[in-house]
C-alpha cells in the first residue's frame, strides 16, 4: 500500500520489488534478484532490471534475450 504524504514508507514497502509482465514479452522485475531455475540452478542477477522469459526461445533461458522478437511462435492450428 502506498504511503500518504503524513505517513512514512515501512520497511516492508523499501524490500519490495516491482514486477511487471508485458504481452508477447517478458516478465520485468526490479533488481537486483536471486532466482532459482526450474532444475535447481541459482542465479544472480545484479542488473537493477531483470527480464526473464516466458517464451522459452531465449539462448540464456530462463533469463530473455530478446529472442522472441526475431522468432515468432508458430500457431498449432495452421
Amino acid at each position: 500500500m502506498p504511503a500518504t504524504p503524513d505517513e512514512s514508507p515501512t520497511t516492508e514497502d523499501a524490500t519490495r520489488r516491482r514486477v511487471s509482465m508485458t504481452a508477447g514479452g517478458p516478465i520485468l522485475i526490479e533488481g537486483p534478484i536471486r532466482l532459482t531455475a526450474a532444475d535447481g540452478r541459482e542465479i544472480c542477477c545484479d542488473r537493477f532490471l531483470v527480464a526473464i522469459c516466458t517464451c522459452h526461445r531465449s539462448g540464456i533461458y530462463p533469463l530473455c534475450d530478446t529472442s522472441h522478437r526475431r522468432r515468432r511462435r508458430v500457431d498449432p492450428d495452421s
